[in-house]
């Protein structure tokens, strides 16, 4: 890693802890964990006169910055910026896959510190959201767009439902409730579904050593290292076309190479760096879905080794381990988890 974060240092290609500004690291966590917030955290460092590493002042945002580092636990992100076809350097938000590595060095920070803080963050921001008004109305019911029609593909939504004068809730069909001739799946009551996530959790606590561990270990199983190493050489490879590239330019610029052999040579090179920046697309996704899979899959575990039986519905729970539900039938539905299994219950 060229560029270590503060509180780190490169040694023979390794990144290991720098002793001139770990403590500062932890003085930062530590004040975080006591309520402080990026803005006082900076002014106090400022106050001691605790230059940064490019001896300038803090700022919330520096100190945010480190607050939100995974590195400080140890792990590393990869791909958090990305260099597009014009070799432009951007913040991947999301247009290319990243890849997650757990124990990559020695952590600063404890995981579980780490994962208080930025619960604390989110908490702090969240707050800020409902002081300005923002988000008033996201997310008021645990199943709002995560339920998804088998037979035509629609969202379900949440409707008002009463019988014998007694209101319910029930999720239905976006297109049946617009058309019904397209889609002949009816309604299904909101107390179904939760009374169906209960039966299926419930089941997973008699059921974890014939359906979770042997996935656990069917995903522990994964060659990654291969495709790490695959990876590296891929980035050698965009590296050595990009020179080439950069070379045939130069000649071209200089008038030693003709146009037609130029474009024929570039446009070689174009569709190789194509080629190899597919694959390593390709490589990301494969380990990120791998990785969120085996991470999924040990929250579930731990959390089905640590209950007893599950005899309300708890948005929490539902929330931490489905990705969303698919209704096959009227009277059956599949909870797609984030561990990659989809389970049925019959309502």
């Amino acid at each position: 890693m060229a560029y270590p974060p503060y509180g780190y240092k490169n040694e023979d290609g390794l990144m290991v802890i720098n002793e001139d500004e770990v403590d500062v690291v932890k003085h930062i966590f530590a004040e975080c964990l006591a309520g402080k917030g990026g803005h006082v955290i900076a002014k106090d460092l400022n106050d001691k006169r605790i230059p940064t590493r490019r001896k300038t002042e803090w700022s919330s945002g520096t100190v945010n910055a480190i607050l939100r580092n995974e590195k400080y636990k140890g792990d590393v992100l990869y791909q958090k910026t990305f260099t597009d076809s014009s070799f432009v350097r951007h913040i991947n938000n999301g247009e290319k896959n990243q890849y997650y590595v757990t124990d990559h060095h020695e952590a600063i920070i404890s995981a579980e510190d780490f994962d208080i803080v930025q619960m604390m963050i989110k908490k702090r921001s969240m707050d800020l959201k409902i002081k300005t008004g923002e988000g008033k109305y996201q997310n008021r019911y645990p199943f709002s767009g995560k339920i998804v029609c088998s037979e035509c593909g629609a969202t379900w939504k949440r409707r008002t439902h009463s019988e014998s004068k007694v209101k319910y809730y029930a999720y239905a069909c976006g297109t049946h409730i617009k058309r019904v001739d397209q889609c002949s799946m009816q309604f299904i009551r909101e107390r179904n579904i939760e009374v169906a996530f209960l039966n299926m959790i419930n089941k997973l606590v008699f059921s974890k050593k014939v359906l979770l561990q042997p996935l656990l270990a069917n995903l522990k199983d994964l060659n990654q290292g291969e495709a790490l190493a695959r990876l590296d050489k891929l980035d050698v490879a965009l590296e050595e076309n990009l020179n080439k590239r950069q070379k045939i330019t130069e000649l071209f610029a200089k008038e030693y190479l003709e146009t037609t052999v130029f474009n024929e040579q570039n446009a070689g090179l174009l569709a190789e760096a194509k080629q190899i920046g597919d694959e390593k697309e390709a490589l990301y996704d494969s380990l990120s879905h791998e990785h969120e899979h085996l991470e999924a899959l040990n929250k579930l575990i731990k959390y089905i080794n640590s209950l007893g039986t599950l005899k309300e519905f708890d948005e929490a729970v539902f929330e931490e381990h489905v990705e969303y539900i698919i209704v096959f039938k009227r009277y059956e539905i599949g909870f797609v988890l984030k561990c990659g299994l989809t389970l049925r219950e019959r309502l």
